[in-house]
């Protein structure tokens, strides 16, 4: 079946969105979006796994035997989980404290293994590298949205901490928009999270009806 590139883009985006729609990846979703910053990190970690696991699985799509492919898949993302763990941890020492285990836990996020069983494996090169792409932007958004909304209603800054990504350099960066603010402390706890999400898809459901 031909899948035309406008589509991939469009469902890694919207209409299919990882974190809005499927619904997959919820526990980093919702436990690391305390802040902008930790939701963007995150956000390009699974993005890079998800462009590396796909574009390999659809090289080795033909030489694997449907048998073994599930532990093949899974044994191809742990190495790069593993890869941009060591080189968060290398690179960024102070974020990878902050996100804590859920680098490691990627090799268990359903975006992945889903996207290399349901696409990867079925498509060229091109197409699988296009479908990680979208499909990390995506769930990208949704995490930056949504530790964006959280952050700003219980701490009234954006992008606090921004140095965790960009360098002593970046704390400029942090933009305060409510002075001597107490904070909204439901929103930075575990409900805060549950009650972001609902409202992030009540709006896109909202959209979409509009369109």
């Amino acid at each position: 079946m031909q899948v035309r590139y406008i589509d991939i883009i469009r469902e890694g985006l919207w209409i299919n969105n990882p974190g809005l729609v499927q619904l997959l990846g919820l526990c980093p979703l919702l436990a690391v979006t305390g802040t902008l910053i930790n939701g963007l990190g995150l956000g390009i970690a699974t993005t890079l796994i998800l462009i590396a696991s796909n574009t390999t699985v659809s090289l080795i799509r033909n030489i694997v035997p449907t048998d073994i492919r599930l532990p093949v898949f899974v044994l191809v993302i742990a190495s790069f989980v593993t890869a941009v763990e060591m080189l968060v941890k290398a690179f960024y020492y102070d974020l990878y404290l902050s996100l804590g285990i859920f680098i490691p836990l990627i090799v268990t996020n359903c975006i992945v293994i889903g996207r290399a069983e349901a696409f990867a494996s079925k498509q060229p090169m091109d197409k699988a590298f296009l479908d990680g792409l979208m499909m990390g932007i995506g769930f990208t958004l949704a995490l930056t949205l949504l530790g964006g909304i959280r952050e700003l209603l219980g701490h009234g800054t954006l992008f606090i901490q921004a140095d965790l990504m960009f360098g002593q350099t970046a704390q400029w960066m942090t933009i305060t928009l409510f002075e001597n603010y107490r904070g909204f402390l439901l929103a930075i706890l575990p409900p805060g999270a549950f009650f972001g999400l609902g409202l992030l898809i009540a709006f896109k459901n909202f959209m979409d009806k509009q369109i």
